[in-house]
């Protein structure tokens, strides 16, 4: 797997593959994430303009992500734990991928942490495959943040150092 910074070009194949996406976490039970058309198509352009989104590549796109230095707004505040420290970092957002590809995650992940040492993450309650995922890749979870809507999501950290 290859993974390079997104371009414009890429959009429809972005949206196929976060569209996948959204079908597995529909069929494993998850109905509240990624609902009312998020992530839109400018979501992902904007951050392909600030240099924050990347795709996954084989022969073609298989998977999408968001790559984002701190501070991130959401996790100033966060309920029922602590970050495991206050240095900078970079959050991971909008991972996803094709059903019938496997490690994508990895992948990604390992492409991040050999930028970063220091990784944030969070995901909705209901995501079971990515907390699967956070937690078998060695994230801690360190409680409850909340996205502008109000809406909660499951925070996790690792760090690489």
């Amino acid at each position: 797997m290859i993974i390079r910074a997104a371009h414009k070009n890429d959009l429809a194949s972005i949206v196929d593959v976060l569209d996948a996406a959204k079908g597995i976490m529909r069929a494993s039970g998850n109905t509240g994430q990624w609902v009312n058309g998020y992530p839109s198509q400018e979501v992902i352009l904007n951050d392909i303009e600030n240099g924050h989104g990347f795709v996954v590549t084989e022969d073609s796109i298989i998977g999408y992500f968001a790559f984002i230095p701190s501070p991130e707004p959401t996790y100033s505040y966060i309920e029922g734990g602590s970050w495991l420290n206050d240095k900078p970092y970079h959050v991971v957002h909008r991972i996803g991928s094709y059903p019938d590809v496997h490690g994508v995650f990895k992948a990604i992940m390992d492409w991040c942490f050999s930028r970063d040492p220091n990784i944030r993450i969070d995901t909705h309650k209901d995501n079971h495959i990515m907390q699967h995922c956070i937690t078998k890749y060695g994230f801690t979870y360190c409680g409850i943040i909340y996205l502008l809507s109000g809406d909660q999501r499951l925070a996790y950290q690792k760090l690489s150092i």
